[in-house]
Parts: C-alpha cells; sequence; structure tokens
C-alpha cells in the first residue's frame, strides 16, 4: 500500500502546493488567523470529516470503495476498505475520519482564503449540527440516568 498512499500525498501535496501559489500571487493568504476562525474550522473539520466518513447517508460517495459492514448507531455505519491498489488506499481514506481530518482542515482553510463569506457560513452549519450531535447524546444519557 505504500506505492497508493504516496500517490495520495503528492495528490495531497500537489493541491496545497498549487492552491497556495494561488493565494500568494493574489495575495489573499491569511496573515493570521482568529482564534474564533480556528474553533469554527476545527469542529467543522470534526463535523465534515464523521459526515463524509461514517454517515448512512454519505455511503454512497464510499461505496465504490469500501463495504459496509454494520450499522455503528447514531446513523453512522462502519465499513472497511475494498480492492485493491489506488481502490483500497482511497477506501482507507474514505472510512477513517481521523485520516479524513487533515484533507477537510485544508479544504475549510483554502475555502477561507478564496471564499470566506461561503465557508464560515457552511462551516456554521456544520458546527451547529455538532453542538445539536452532542446534546442529543447528553439527552440520550441523562434519559437512561432517570
Amino acid at each position: 500500500m505504500l506505492a497508493e498512499y504516496a500517490l495520495l500525498l503528492t495528490f495531497y501535496l500537489a493541491s496545497v502546493a498549487s492552491l497556495t501559489g494561488i493565494a500568494l500571487e493574489q495575495g489573499r493568504l491569511l496573515k493570521g488567523v482568529k482564534i474564533a476562525d480556528l474553533v469554527l474550522l476545527g469542529v467543522a473539520t470534526h463535523k465534515l470529516s464523521r459526515t463524509i466518513g461514517k454517515d448512512r447517508i454519505t455511503g454512497i460517495l464510499r461505496a465504490p470503495f469500501v463495504h459496509y459492514i454494520r450499522s455503528a448507531g447514531a446513523g453512522e455505519v462502519e465499513e472497511e476498505p475494498r480492492g485493491r491498489g489506488i481502490q483500497r488506499g482511497i477506501g482507507q481514506l474514505l472510512s477513517c475520519p481521523f485520516c479524513l481530518g487533515p484533507w477537510c482542515a485544508t479544504a475549510l482553510a483554502f475555502g477561507l482564503v478564496f471564499a470566506p463569506t461561503v465557508t464560515r457560513f457552511f462551516s456554521g452549519i456544520l458546527t451547529s449540527v455538532t453542538i445539536s450531535d452532542f446534546l442529543h447524546r447528553a439527552f440520550l444519557k441523562a434519559k437512561e440516568g432517570s
């Protein structure tokens, strides 16, 4: 799998280098990140990586690269990579929220550079859903305790 990982990493690094070059050329690269944006993007990255990597509905995106194993509760699924070569490499990436995290964070960060209003709006939605998820879990936990 090292060749496949190298290909994925090369794609990631080439994309980051290209987008950074464009941002520098256009004078868009951020000079500093506000704490509020960092928190917003951090929570949004968490939710986006879980939504892509575990959500039942986004299974259609992962289907060519993974096998469904079982429901994992709370609208999430457990899957394993399928196939060989790059198909399996992509399957490993898409089925792991921890692996997806840097990719999602990078996409949101460049979104902040090139389309800050849209990115903050979208990140706000993801952050709201994350807060809602935690409240749902707290409610269920409290309900079990009574």
